[in-house]
C-alpha cells in the first residue's frame, strides 16, 4: 500500500531532511556526522515501514508504506554520499523536489546518480525536446508497453496457474513456470525501465542504463554486471567500496560480497525467501572468483547455460512466498514426472486470440496449446538474447516505416488485450 497523502508526506519529509543535511555539510563542521545522521534517518525510515513485521516476527504490523520506498530511500543516500565526497556539488536550481519525485522513476527506478542527473537539468534540451529525443522516448514507451503487455503478462498467466496448482506439477510444467517467471520478471522490469526512459527522453532526460541483455552473461558476475545496473553501482560505490572492495585479501572480499548481496536481498523485501535468493548470488560469485580462469576454459556455451540455469533456480526463492514453496517446485522440476503439462496451466493465456484462430481455422484446435508455448517461449528467448536492448538502440535510432507499422501493430494489440489493472513486479518494492 502508497499510504495516500501520508506516503507522499513521508517522502517530502524525507527530502527536507536530505537537503537539511545538503547545507549543513556545506557551511559548517561535522559534515561526517550531519551525512550520518541523515543517513539514519533514511534507513530507520525504511526499516521502520518495510521491515517491522518481519523483524517482531510478526508481532507489530505497519500496514502501508510509501510507494517506491526502497527506490527513493538509496536515491537519498547515493545523493547525501556524493555530496559528502565532493562526487557532485550542488548548483543553484538543482531541485531536490524533482530528484526526488521525478515520476517516471519514483516507484521503480532506475536510481538515479545524482552526479548524472542534475547536471542535465541545466542543459537547454531540458524541456525542449528535439525531434530525434521524442521519436526515440515513443519508440521506448512502445517498447516498454509491449514488453510488459504481450510478454511479461503473458508469462505471468502461466507462472500464476503454475503456482496456484503447484502440487499437480509435472516436471515439463515445473521448467515452464521456472523459466516463465525468469522471463515474466525481465520483461516486466525492463519493460518499465524503458517506457519511464522513453518518458524522460520526451522532457529532454537521459536515464541510465539498467539493463544490458543480462540473460546472455557467462558467469553471475557478468550477469550482475547487466542486470539491474543501477543498483549494482549503488551498492558497489556506496556499500562494497567502504566496506573495503578487494583490497583486503581474499576472505574479506568474499565477506564483502556476501555483505553485499544479502542487502540486495533484504533490500528487495521483508522475507526469508529473499534472503536466500541474495546468499545464492553472493555464494555464486564467491566460487567463481575461487574457481578463477579455469572457469573461463570451459565453452562459452557451457558457461552460459550453467549461468542461466543458476539464475532460473534462483528467481525461484524470489517469486516462492516462502522457502518451502520454493523447494516444491524445485523438486516437482526434477521428481514430477514427464507426463505434459495439464491444460489449466495455459488457462487465460491469449485467451481471445486463441478463440479468434479456432473460429478461422478449426484444425488449429488440437495444437492449440503447444503452439502457444513454443510461440511465447520462443519469442520471449529470442527477445532476450539476439537484438540490442531498447536503451542502446534509442541512442542511434531513426523513424522508418516498417518500424513504424510494426510498433502501430503490436501497441495497438497491446490496447486491445487491456482486461484490468496491470502491475509491475518491482514496484512492489
Amino acid at each position: 500500500m502508497d499510504g495516500g497523502a501520508g506516503g507522499i508526506a513521508c517522502l517530502l519529509a524525507g527530502i527536507c531532511v536530505t537537503a537539511w543535511a545538503i547545507r549543513r555539510m556545506a557551511r559548517s563542521g561535522g559534515r561526517r556526522r550531519t551525512m550520518v545522521l541523515a543517513c539514519v534517518y533514511h534507513i530507520a525510515i525504511l526499516v521502520g515501514f518495510k521491515y517491522t513485521e518481519f523483524l517482531t516476527g510478526g508481532a507489530v504490523e505497519v500496514g502501508w508504506a510509501p510507494l517506491g520506498l526502497s527506490f527513493f530511500t538509496f536515491q537519498q543516500l547515493w545523493l547525501l554520499k556524493e555530496v559528502y565526497t565532493g562526487e557532485y556539488v550542488p548548483a543553484p536550481g538543482d531541485s531536490l523536489l524533482l530528484y526526488g519525485l521525478f515520476f517516471p522513476t519514483v516507484t521503480s527506478g532506475p536510481i538515479l546518480r545524482p552526479g548524472i542527473f542534475f547536471p542535465q537539468l541545466r542543459e537547454k534540451g531540458f524541456l525542449h525536446p528535439d525531434w530525434s529525443d521524442a521519436a526515440a522516448g515513443i519508440y521506448a514507451i512502445c517498447c516498454g508497453t509491449i514488453k510488459k503487455v504481450l510478454l511479461a503478462d503473458a508469462f505471468g498467466t502461466v507462472v500464476n496457474n503454475g503456482w496456484v496448482h503447484l502440487e499437480e506439477l509435472s516436471a515439463p510444467a515445473a521448467w515452464l513456470v521456472i523459466l516463465g517467471y525468469t522471463l515474466q520478471l525481465y520483461f516486466d522490469f525492463s519493460g518499465y525501465c524503458d517506457i519511464a526512459a522513453g518518458v524522460a527522453r520526451l522532457f529532454g532526460l537521459r536515464l541510465p542504463m539498467n539493463f544490458d541483455s543480462p540473460y546472455r552473461s557467462a558467469s553471475v558476475t557478468e550477469f550482475w554486471k547487466r542486470w539491474h545496473i543501477t543498483l549494482t553501482t549503488f551498492l558497489r560505490e556506496c556499500l562494497y567500496f567502504p566496506l573495503g572492495g578487494s583490497r583486503r585479501g581474499a576472505i574479506r572480499t568474499y565477506c564483502n560480497i556476501l555483505i553485499v548481496f544479502l542487502v540486495s536481498g533484504f533490500w528487495h523485501g521483508a522475507g526469508w525467501t529473499f534472503l536466500v535468493w541474495g546468499a545464492l548470488h553472493g555464494l555464486a560469485q564467491v566460487v567463481e572468483r575461487v574457481w578463477g580462469r579455469g572457469r573461463d576454459r570451459l565453452p562459452f556455451v557451457l558457461r552460459w547455460g550453467l549461468t542461466f540455469l543458476f539464475v532460473n533456480i534462483a528467481w525461484v526463492f524470489f517469486r516462492a512466498p516462502d522457502c518451502t514453496g520454493a523447494l516444491e517446485l524445485l523438486g516437482r522440476a526434477v521428481t514430477g514426472g514427464f507426463a505434459k503439462p495439464a491444460a489449466w496451466l495455459l488457462e487465460g493465456l491469449f485467451a481471445e486470440e486463441t478463440s479468434a484462430v479456432q473460429m478461422l481455422i478449426p484444425a488449429f484446435t488440437p495444437w492449440k496449446n503447444i503452439l502457444r508455448v513454443v510461440l511465447l517461449y520462443g519469442a520471449g528467448m529470442v527477445a532476450v538474447l539476439w537484438p540490442r536492448n531498447t536503451i542502446r538502440r534509442m541512442e542511434d535510432f531513426r523513424p522508418t516505416l516498417w518500424r513504424g507499422a510494426a510498433l502501430t501493430v503490436l501497441t495497438l494489440w497491446c490496447v486491445l488485450s487491456f482486461t484490468g489493472v496491470t502491475t509491475f513486479i518491482y514496484s512492489n518494492f
